[in-house]
């Protein structure tokens, strides 16, 4: 079994839980891995790779993001969510679209953003939860993401003012090393009265997107290795957007060697530097970077 599953995750498990599922299903002989975790509470798309699928899981790493964040404001949390406790409260001020859409407009494009103290983040050597679990106080640097994408799904009701109920629902398309919480946490600083990230949906990663994510629960419900298998999406799902080759049985020979190949001009698109490479009869065999005027296995799948 080799593939991609694309999980809708519910909320309320870990993304490892997911893949322990799985794996119960597929048992431990095959490899089990997944791609860009999500928290507990979020919900949304969560890559699983199968077999040599797992081999392709960081190429996904530098994909594109795509959210659905309902933000609450008013008040902030020790998690920048809503499962942390209540920090301090203030009064949320009049949201119209013209002075939300300023605000929003400050956070597209690359901006620096300081991840919350609640992460998987290591700093010296520890992960950042459990230092802030132990009350240590830690000084992170911002670091430079990318949104390429920030919407307002509606226009605030103003009713909402003081209601539990989220006043901000965002759709969000970022890189990587984006933190949604973060963003609920700074957008409520602008707007000068705190905010917290109240629920999130992860709606796509790269090419994974949640309106084609199979429920949990669907796939593991026939409790089938074979049920599985039928949802799998081929490796290459991953690296879609790079060209593709396709071998002769003499160049694939050489690349299931270890050895670099000669391509023509017109094989591969100006200015292309990888690609993926498939074996006759269609197959994904190899990604190739190229060196100078030959390409380089960079990794060679056994399928």
């Amino acid at each position: 079994m080799h593939g991609f599953l694309n999980v809708n995750k519910p909320a309320g498990m870990t993304s490892h839980a997911v893949v322990a599922r799985i794996r119960r299903v597929v048992g431990r002989s095959v490899k089990v891995g997944h791609a860009g975790t999500l928290d507990p509470a979020a919900m949304g798309v969560l890559p699983v790779a199968l077999g040599q699928a797992t081999r392709l899981i960081a190429y996904l790493a530098d994909t594109r993001k795509g959210y659905r964040a309902a933000v609450c404001l008013g008040k902030t949390t020790t998690t920048d969510d809503a499962e942390g406790d209540v920090l301090e409260e203030r009064p949320v001020p009049p949201l119209d679209h013209e002075a939300l859409e300023a605000v929003l407009g400050r956070f597209r494009g690359e901006i620096m953003q300081v991840p919350p103290i609640y992460s998987a983040l290591h700093h010296e050597g520890q992960r950042l939860y459990d230092l802030a679990r132990r009350g240590q106080a830690v000084v992170l640097a911002p670091r430079p993401v990318t949104l390429y994408r920030l919407e307002l799904e509606r226009d605030p009701d103003p009713a909402l003012a003081h209601s539990v109920v989220p006043h901000l629902l965002l759709t969000v398309e970022c890189s990587k090393g984006t933190y949604i919480r973060a963003l609920a946490r700074d957008i409520g600083e602008v707007l000068d009265c705190g905010g917290y990230l109240a629920s999130l949906e992860r709606t796509m990663v790269g090419p994974f997107t949640l309106d084609r994510a199979i429920p949990l629960a669907a796939l593991l419900e026939q409790d089938d290795p074979a049920w599985l298998a039928q949802a799998l999406l081929p490796p290459e799902t991953a690296v879609l957007d790079w060209p593709a080759v396709m071998l002769t049985p003499d160049r694939a020979g050489r690349i299931r060697n270890g050895q670099a190949i000669v391509l023509e001009a017109g094989e591969v698109g100006p200015g292309a530097d990888a690609v993926r490479s498939h074996a006759p009869g269609g197959k994904l065999l190899a990604l190739l970077r190229r060196r100078d005027q030959e390409w380089h296995p960079e990794k060679v799948l056994n399928l």
